[in-house]
């Protein structure tokens, strides 16, 4: 609302961000807006009584009573009463002052079981609640308990799997016994197709989902296989006694529904341009546009020595500092563009990550990719959208190319947002980072991998981005020698090694190819694909392993390409061995922060292309679960897909406006309590907590309260580009026609020494897959 102005305001400046609070007869109103303090945005309120969970936890205050079961012809208490509660949502109801509406979830457990077809009554003492009347038909009712991906499975999917299980609050663990069948329900027909035997994925007791000793379900994991289910159609899975899944549908369109969706979450991440119809129904103004008076400042603070980027030297303390102590007067004009994370405005070198993955897809797949249509601006030109995605990103990094060739890191508010703030109200100071040999490596590579795409496909004029590539090369060669002598982060050499590598691939220039032997790891046989604090050369293994060009090192493209094989047998070890399938690319690596709900299946992907094992398809499938709706809280984690999603990612426009989040959105998701119970996000929402933080699974640990950003936040690089990446692949890769029954894993976790005889049938079948290699390399 407009800020009208009372004799007796106060206006405060707050807190770290220096937000402006207005203080009216004592009171927190809200806070002040825009740069010319215009607009307040006013705090939450919250009202209602909070419930009293004593009264909750009595068995004495639950009778269940039945007409036509003999059982409960007399009116029964519960002998035991489980609960578990969780918050909704976070209101702010003062500056830092803060309350949630919390959603209670109580199990009873009775003497006897409730049967099939049969009617009850649950009433409360004292009349506290209205009588619950339900007719028990678990054949169409749907039960939290079953666990399926909301969207379905293309009908060649070599896996399809649903999950069974129940974790009780403070009841913990819950076991079925026995196991029983489910039944493949026809939805349209409700008849059986399938019905088959249940078998157990995880007991809770077993602490082996990955190198820490973890189990992070807190419960018995229960699983079910229909993989010969290929008829499309629409679906449900019903378990005996039990009750039903949410609808999926079995179709050739499911995997290509999903990647639309997830790609038009960047358009609604876009800066520089106004969102809104007919694009889309979510509408934002128009954010960080020259034209709208922002000013960009220089600053000689680049992002390579920004705690934003690598902190090169070590002297960044909160991010924000040398970037701001750093700023001069100078504007750079013509700034804008990119996409802007969550919670902030920054649109880094970073993002760049998540356009080299759409790009990818494109080179693999351009038959198919070329088709596809996300519904943005750009729809309709020349260029398939894929495509123009792509260029949104690069020519934001382009206009940030000074003269000489170097690339400016991308642009930064001087902190996270002021309290209330939208981006189109920004009144923080805005700079632009200097430019650094990383960036400018790192949009090399990009910029190329866009320059050889478009040359290939013929899809319009390259040498803009090709001299752009090269000149942004070229400088950083220049400053690297000057850098030559002091330590620099493995990222640097990484960046390099990958950007000589794409130009190598694209003009065929020895030059490129000399940088990239001095710089690879695989003149070493036995080098892996990243080690941690030493390098991560993913990428450039994958370039120079389908590289067009002929003056190669065969012992290093086969050092690469064995390299791949030996971490995606790993991350096919890991996926056997969590409950739900979901993996990680290294047993080591801490669980949460994304990789639950963002399919890290990049090597996956990868081997599959280099091989086309269908082992590593079936993992991709697997790892893709999760984040669907296949998991405890039964949610998709992508904003705008399935029958739930989360309704409070930490997008501070959406807040601002009071508007529902945009499609697209994948959130951090889930975290591992024993890891992060003190993080800062929790301790917001800790005393709306049952069972304490601590003792909630990792796999139940997704809360929807906004100023949580362990689970509701998001990055363009880490969860919306990877997540594209996978459902893209799923979209366009080549399947065989699935088989009746289950595909048996061919890798075990507690193999992982055995890996090489697996490596070496795998190199061994590689030429059959020639074709599916090299066929989009032709000119």
């Amino acid at each position: 609302m407009n800020y009208v102005a009372q004799s007796n305001d106060i206006v405060k400046s707050t807190g770290r961000y220096k937000s402006l609070v207005l203080v009216r007869d004592g009171r927190q109103i809200g806070t002040l807006a825009g740069r010319d303090r215009a607009v307040l945005h006013t705090f939450d309120t919250f009202t209602g009584k909070r419930m009293d969970t004593r009264w909750l936890e009595s068995p004495l205050h639950y009778l269940l009573q039945s007409p036509d079961d003999a059982e409960f012809e007399k009116a029964q208490h519960p002998v035991k009463v489980y609960r578990k509660s969780k918050p909704t949502d976070l209101a702010r109801i003062g500056y830092w002052k803060f309350d949630a509406p919390v959603v209670h979830t109580i199990y009873l457990e009775f003497n006897q079981k409730i049967k099939g077809g049969r009617t009850y009554a649950l009433s409360f003492k004292g009349k506290s609640f209205p009588t619950l009347r339900f007719k028990h038909d678990p054949f169409i009712k749907r039960s939290e308990s079953v666990h399926i991906n909301h969207l379905g499975f293309h009908p060649d999917d070599p896996v399809k799997r649903g999950y069974l299980s129940i974790w009780l609050g403070d009841g913990g663990r819950h076991k079925l016994d026995p196991l029983g069948e489910f039944h493949v329900i026809d939805s349209n027909a409700d008849r059986t197709v399938i019905k088959d035997v249940i078998s157990q994925s995880k007991s809770a007791t077993q602490r082996d989902e990955d190198a820490y000793g973890r189990n992070y379900n807190g419960t018995d994991i229960y699983s079910f296989d229909f993989t010969g289910l290929d008829q499309p159609g629409a679906y449900r899975i019903y378990v005996d006694g039990i009750g039903c899944s949410y609808p999926f549908s079995i179709g050739t369109q499911v995997w290509r529904d999903a990647f639309i969706v997830a790609a038009r979450g960047l358009y609604h991440q876009r800066s520089g341009i106004a969102i809104g119809p007919p694009y889309t129904t979510y509408e934002r103004p128009r954010a960080f546009h020259p034209d709208d008076g922002i000013k960009v400042f220089q600053s000689q603070c680049s992002l390579m020595d920004s705690a934003n980027g690598l902190n090169r030297l070590g002297a960044d303390s909160d991010k924000f500092g040398n970037l701001l102590k750093q700023a001069t007067t100078q504007i750079v004009t013509n700034a804008w563009g990119g996409y802007c994370d969550a919670g902030d405005w920054d649109r880094r070198i970073q993002h760049l990550g998540a356009t080299r993955l759409l790009l990818e897809l494109y080179d693999l797949f351009p038959d198919t990719m070329r088709h596809v249509v996300f519904d943005i601006p750009e729809s309709g030109n020349d260029l398939p959208d894929l495509i123009d995605e792509s260029l949104w990103n690069i020519d934001f990094f382009r206009r940030l190319q000074i003269p000489e060739g170097g690339i400016r890191g991308g642009i930064e508010s001087a902190e996270h947002p002021r309290v209330g703030e939208g981006s189109w109200q920004e009144s923080l100071p805005v700079m632009a980072y200097a430019p650094d040999v990383w960036s400018s490596y790192v949009y090399a590579g990009v910029t190329a991998r866009l320059a050889g795409i478009l040359r290939e496909s013929r899809l319009s004029e390259e040498n803009t981005y090709h001299e752009s590539a090269l000149r942004a090369m070229i400088w950083a060669e220049k400053e690297y020698k000057k850098l030559a002598r002091s330590p620099l982060p493995h990222a640097v050499n990484d960046a390099r090694n990958l950007a000589a590598v794409e130009l190598f691939d694209i003009n065929g220039a020895r030059r490129w190819h000399e940088v990239f032997m001095r710089t690879t790891v695989f003149t070493r046989s036995d080098s892996e694909l990243a080690e941690l604090n030493q390098h991560e050369q993913r990428d450039a293994a994958f370039v120079y392993c389908r590289t067009r060009q002929q003056a190669i090192d065969p012992d290093v493209q086969r050092n690469a390409n064995q390299a791949f094989i030996r971490e995606a047998n790993g991350s096919v070890a890991i996926s056997e061995s969590t409950a739900f399938g979901w993996t990680k690319l290294n047993p080591w690596e801490p669980v949460g922060w994304g990789n639950l709900t963002t399919p890290q299946v990049q090597t996956l992907v990868r081997a599959h292309v280099l091989t086309g094992d269908d082992l590593y398809l079936r993992a991709i499938v697997l790892a893709c679960q999760t984040g669907l709706g296949a998991n405890p809280v039964n949610i998709c984690y992508t904003t705008g897909l399935g029958h739930d999603w989360p309704r409070h990612p930490l997008i501070v426009d959406a807040r601002v406006l009071g508007s529902p989040p945009p499609p697209g959105i994948t959130v951090f998701g889930p975290s591992d309590m024993e890891r992060n119970a003190d993080y800062f996000g929790f301790t917001l929402i800790k005393r709306f907590l049952y069972p304490p933080a601590k003792d909630w699974p990792t796999l139940e640990a997704f809360f929807d309260t906004y100023l949580s950003p362990q689970t509701c936040e998001f990055t363009i690089h880490e969860t919306l580009g990877p997540t594209i990446y996978a459902w893209g692949y799923l979209t366009a890769c080549p399947r065989k026609k699935v088989a009746s029954g289950v595909i048996k894993p061919a890798v075990d976790l507690q193999d992982l020494d055995g890996l090489d005889s697996v490596l070496k049938e795998q190199l061994q079948n590689q030429g059959d897959q020639s074709d599916f290699r090299n066929r989009n390399r032709s000119p």
